[in-house]
């Protein structure tokens, strides 16, 4: 696309001011996931001036662009680094695309597991790998004042988005870091279930979207970024779907640069990305302004 086709492309949705920076969200047509998708952009009051780098956020299941936006609380932190904030919906949606017949909140619609399907009836709309890696940051790149600089981070679903996306793209992020993230999809009740449907019963097709096989994998110390995971003890999906010491072993095994942190008490819910956002902004800050 053309940089003049992409501006044309983007269709303006809302527009808050907010720490003396903006909160956009924008519909357009994605041509990786053959359908309109929306995504909300926060610029930092030092966009207007020079481009700043972005950090990208992928929500969980059942979300939307909104959630992190809306509930945390990452605004103030991020205008005072001067970080620009993408927030991508978690599907493709809209008439036409595939939802789970059950409508379960684990499949379909708001749980794109940012892979690329390659199963019918999912192949047609499903590739978010496609869209977050390539389709997305050209064109927040193409239309608004930010830097190639680039940070992943992310939440359960989207935590398993951003690790996995990280391992296997490590020339185009800073840094990557999640939040109770699914870490060994390929293990889980939900990845089985996930990874079935939109990749088919071959499971070796299955790894190249797994976070601990990829870091188990990635022995290249020249390819290797910094990551950071948070995880809550009382999160109650812990034991059964999320998987931190299969993360822990992997980077055991590849001397990666994991810092994965379990902090008591917390659970699964957006109180507890709210507690820690502003260290995982800061811990990003430190690579994308080196």
């Amino acid at each position: 696309l053309t940089n003049s086709i992409q501006q044309a492309a983007l269709e303006p949705v809302s527009s808050q001011r907010v720490f003396a920076g903006e909160h956009k969200q924008y519909s357009h047509y994605s041509s990786s996931v053959n359908c309109q998708m929306r995504f909300a952009i926060f610029l930092p009051p030092q966009a207007a001036d020079e481009p700043v780098p972005v950090l990208y956020w992928l929500s969980g299941l059942t979300c939307s662009d909104e959630n992190f936006m809306q509930k945390a609380g990452a605004f103030r932190k991020a205008a005072e680094l001067g970080i620009a904030i993408v927030a991508p919906d978690t599907s493709p949606r809209g008439d036409g695309v595939a939802d789970d017949a059950d409508g379960a909140y684990d499949l379909g619609l708001g749980a794109g597991f940012y892979l690329n399907a390659t199963q019918k009836p999912w192949a047609d709309h499903y590739r978010m790998y496609d869209y977050v890696v390539d389709e997305l940051p050209a064109l927040i790149e193409a239309n608004f004042r930010v830097s190639d600089k680039r940070a992943i981070s992310g939440h359960s679903m989207g935590g398993h988005g951003a690790l996995m996306i990280s391992l296997r793209n490590p020339d185009r992020y800073q840094s990557a870091s999640a939040f109770s993230p699914i870490c060994h999809p390929i293990e889980c009740p939900w990845g089985k279930k996930a990874f079935t449907a939109y990749l088919g019963d071959d499971q070796t097709s299955w790894q190249k979207y797994d976070a601990s096989v990829l870091m188990a994998q990635a022995t290249d110390r020249s390819k290797q970024i910094t990551t950071l995971v948070d995880q809550g003890s009382a999160d109650n999906f812990l034991s059964e779907q999320l998987n931190p010491e299969s993360l822990e072993q992997a980077a055991a095994l590849s001397d990666y640069p994991l810092k994965l942190n379990m902090q008591e008490g917390y659970d699964h819910s957006y109180f507890f990305i709210a507690s820690f956002i502003d260290q995982h902004l800061n811990f990003h800050a430190q690579s994308l302004f080196s």
